[in-house]
């Protein structure tokens, strides 16, 4: 059970701390490497040990020894009296403004990745790359506030530019409208027949729905959007109380992602070629594809079975403007052609073509366990054991139908959300580039829009942001190996995902306002994550002028301080002196002209 809010320590960096805790952490650290050192049972020994708590604490003491002993240097070069200033990290090239890494196409080419695999994530090829801070494009300019920001952006903070637009198809013009500095975007969107609100009206009707204001009550709460175009649906669909995410491969210019972040739409980068999405089973209420350009039915329907991974019982797949549509064929023929397979393949993964109109068809995966025991074809077997903690492993042909389960947290989050926005008052209005005059108001609901929660819990921040009515979606990531809280995240309809703090993010840089973590240094430091590389990725993915709020004990405060030097933040600490060994730190970004 957590303690209060009121009972944690707030810290912004400012004097050095007191060396006395460190005599005494040095103390306990010397008696931990001796106790540990002094075990009988060498490492030969330990492994060959039945499997008893003794044998499994002793069996790392080797690794704990050494990971203590770095934190301890790491701490005393931060705090010592006289001591050498980290060194400042350089400033990336030009070439490195919108890198992704972990999707270097041509490193993946060379690793020997083919066949498409060389478009899919693959960290390993971009390993030892040169530690820099990647810097924000020269005419970057910050977004505009919400609900503005959805339909204009700046062109300057994209990867798009005017030849490019104009060397583009008709269809992306309908969509968008690039003027001087901006690229204004229509309320209805060119890739969707008669416009979004129409199109989003046709698929409640089809489901059976009066309007599109009752797929809450169909139990659409989250909707996995799959090459979203530029995000327009899912921008419809917020505005439905009803959160989409959007999926697309990586792109190196006119990025779909890229796009839909800026203007304040959930995205990240991901695609369907060989590996699992990193979300668990039975996550999304609908799985949306207008001309997403997959073909549903290669590779023996692997990629409709992860669809069906995803989808919760009784969710829908809705699936418009098929790719399989031979030239000169009446409307009728295309529809039985691209049918035929995929009617195979929906029957053994239990769903029912609720109906079609036109290029559109929805079907529905059932609620009925007892389906998958009577069907006709058993081509799909059904999975053993569950996908907790499957982390992009290659997709497995067969069906999930395991249950899922579900906690809160609300209660310590509605005080924490309360206090970080009286903490960011006098940070903003005092030396902030945002300060708006010489009164100290609140922090507007709208100050930030994209927040990524890097260690979210069971979604409580989230919760406590919108019972706040705070203008802003939060990405929740549950790390790989925490306990996996993600079905319940998804299920209170918010976007989550899992993802592994040792590597990158999926994600284009400068997509975020906010970065929450709370414990998650701590957490990382028992994996051996490389935390200077962990910062790096932090500082890449957020915007310029944007805010960083860590909470955890002492010890990774002050590594982050370190690390907040040598990445030329500018962080504080607050310390409320009230025993607590939580502690809190808030990161300021400066103006990108002064990196």
């Amino acid at each position: 059970m957590r303690s209060s809010w009121f009972n944690k320590l707030f810290i912004i960096i400012g004097p050095k701390p007191p060396l006395s805790w460190l005599v005494v952490c040095l103390i306990s650290v010397l008696a931990l490497i001796a106790l540990l050192s002094s075990s009988p049972s060498s490492s030969s020994a330990i492994d060959s040990a039945t499997r008893n708590p003794a044998s499994i604490v002793y069996s790392n003491y080797r690794r704990i020894k050494e990971q203590t002993a770095a934190d301890y240097l790491e701490l005393t070069s931060v705090s010592s009296a006289g001591g050498a200033k980290p060194r400042e990290l350089g400033i990336c090239g030009k070439e490195r403004e919108n890198f992704v890494p972990c999707h270097n196409v041509s490193a993946n080419l060379l690793s020997g990745f083919k066949g498409g695999e060389e478009f899919d994530r693959h960290c390993e090829a971009s390993r030892g790359l040169e530690r820099c801070l990647v810097r924000p494009p020269k005419d970057y300019k910050i977004p505009l506030q919400w609900p503005i920001g959805r339909d204009v952006i700046w062109s300057g903070n994209v990867k798009l530019s005017k030849d490019q637009f104009l060397s583009s198809g008709s269809m992306t013009k309908r969509l968008m409208l690039l003027e001087e500095n901006q690229i204004a975007f229509h309320s209805e969107d060119g890739l969707i027949f008669d416009g979004v609100k129409d199109y989003s009206r046709q698929l409640a009707e089809m489901i059976g729905l009066g309007s599109d204001a009752d797929f809450l009550q169909a139990g659409v709460q989250t909707v996995l959007d799959i090459n979203c175009g530029f995000g327009s649906f899912g921008a419809h669909l917020l505005s439905l109380k009803i959160m989409a995410v959007c999926i697309a491969a990586y792109e190196a210019t006119g990025s779909q992602v890229q796009l839909a972040l800026e203007r304040g739409i959930p995205a990240m980068i991901g695609n369907f070629i060989a590996r699992q999405l990193p979300y668990p089973s039975l996550s999304y209420g609908m799985v949306h594809c207008a001309k997403c350009g997959i073909i549903w039915d290669e590779k023996n329907g692997m990629f409709l079975i992860e669809v069906d991974r995803v989808l919760k019982p009784g969710g829908y797949f809705v699936l418009t403007s098929p790719t399989i549509r031979p030239q000169g064929s009446s409307s009728r023929e295309k529809n039985r052609i691209m049918l035929n397979p995929m009617e195979e393949l929906t029957q053994q993964l239990c769903w029912t073509l609720l109906a079609q109109q036109d290029e559109t068809f929805i079907w529905q995966k059932t609620a009925d366990v007892d389906c998958y025991s009577s069907r006709k074809q058993r081509g799909i077997q059904l999975c053993k054991g569950d996908d907790a903690h499957l982390y992009y492993h290659p997709i497995v042909p067969c069906i999930r139908v395991q249950p899922e389960e579900f906690y809160e947290d609300m209660q310590f989050w509605r005080s924490a959300v309360n206090n970080y926005w009286s903490l960011l008052t006098p940070l903003i209005f005092s030396d902030h580039p945002k300060r708006p005059g010489d009164e100290d108001p609140m922090p507007p609901y709208n100050m930030i829009r994209n927040v990524m929660d890097m260690n979210a819990n069971y979604g409580g921040l989230n919760a406590a942001l919108l019972e706040e009515k705070k203008s802003v979606w939060v990405m929740n990531v549950v790390p790989a190996r925490a306990t996996n809280a993600l079905p319940l995240i998804l299920d209170r309809g918010f976007v989550g995902v899992m993802h592994d703090w040792c590597e990158p993010f999926p994600t284009y840089p400068r997509t975020y306002d906010m970065l929450h973590a709370n414990g998650l240094i701590s957490h990382l430091a028992s994996e051996s994550c490389n935390m200077l590389e962990l910062f790096l990725e932090m500082d890449r993915i957020l915007r310029p002028e944007g805010w960083i709020i860590l909470s955890d004990t002492m010890w990774a405060i002050e590594l982050a301080r370190k690390l907040a030097t040598q990445l030329r933040w500018e962080a504080r600490l607050i310390d409320l002196q009230n025993g607590s060994d939580q502690r809190l730190l808030v990161k300021i970004e400066l103006d990108p002209s002064d990196k």
